[in-house]
């Protein structure tokens, strides 16, 4: 979805603006009620499936690709299962760099190839709202910065679906910094949740360093981005926000370029953003790679032993 997100989302207490779209929020609700009735299709592979409740910025894809090379630790051989969509065109070319990826717009289609192809594990990533497949383990992304913003269903807030789908999951990672009081407040929804935490770490760091930088971004959180770079002492002369899967149009990137010439600056973005660009413009942008680390590494490798050993 090509979206920018309202300000009220993320904002603690209900605007005037959530209020008023709350009516919509409870029809949306049944709406998802009504397509869970379905029983969903059973498989004789695991199937994990990494998603969200707040809609876009947790953090999903990157956490997809290392679990892949765990998987691969384990002798697994996964393949991970992304539903096609124009927009999601930027997230499968990031990941075809680096997973074998089937993207369809069934879902069951991709895990049955997936299958006969020999993979023995597939992770979906998103698809935790699609309940045709039944999943082994269903892992759930948060960003503390943004966490549940105002706690409200699409529209009058971020979330998905509400907080008490947790019900339905085995395990929470957090982007950020332990915190008991988030982990309290998932666990009325779920007692028995295991709840890990990840940061983000640059790689070649060394690239971008003593350098004047202007950073672009069409994800769900740009303000994230920026703040890494911030966190990692990089000199971050200005930045450009862009709705969430933003398809940059030849006039926008010949702006931002003249601009990072005329201040004797290199252009980033994120990874995603990079493999939205054309190939002719790619020349001129530098994409940041980053990696997940996960805190606590070992009891988090035990834990997924279970579900797919």
């Amino acid at each position: 979805m090509n979206y920018k997100k309202p300000k009220f989302w993320d904002k603690k207490t209900n605007s005037l603006f959530s209020i008023v779209l709350y009516p919509i929020s409870i029809i949306y609700y049944f709406f998802f009620r009504i397509i869970k009735l379905k029983p969903p299709s059973s498989y004789k592979i695991p199937i994990i499936c990494v998603g969200n409740l707040y809609l876009g910025g947790t953090g999903k894809t990157p956490l997809v690709k290392i679990l892949c090379k765990i998987l691969e630790d384990f002798s697994k051989k996964p393949a991970v299962v992304k539903k096609q969509y124009n927009y999601l065109t930027d997230e499968i070319n990031f990941l075809k760099n680096y997973v074998k990826i089937y993207a369809s717009k069934n879902r069951k289609h991709c895990i049955n190839n997936l299958i006969r192809d020999n993979h023995n594990v597939a992770i979906l990533d998103d698809g935790f709202q699609d309940n045709s497949i039944k999943k082994d383990l269903n892992i759930i992304c948060f960003n503390e910065k943004q966490w549940i913003g105002n706690g409200q269903m699409i529209p009058s807030g971020p979330l998905r679906e509400p907080l008490s789908s947790l019900s339905r999951s085995q395990c929470v990672i957090i982007n950020g910094k332990k915190n008991l009081q988030k982990e309290n407040f998932l666990k009325q929804y779920n007692s028995s949740i295991r709840i890990f935490y990840t940061s983000y770490i640059l790689i070649e760091k060394e690239k971008f360093m003593n350098r004047k930088l202007i950073a672009f971004a069409g994800i769900g959180n740009p303000n994230n981005f920026f703040d890494l770079l911030k966190e990692n002492d990089l000199n971050l002369i200005e930045t450009l926000s862009y709705s969430d899967h933003h398809n940059f149009l030849d006039k926008e990137l010949d702006r931002l370029i003249k601009l990072a010439k005329n201040n004797k600056s290199m252009l980033v973005s994120t990874e995603k953003d990079y493999f939205r660009l054309k190939e002719k413009y790619r020349y001129y942008v530098k994409p940041i790679k980053i990696k997940v680390n996960i805190e606590n590494i070992d009891n988090f490798k035990n834990f997924l032993k279970t579900f797919i050993i």
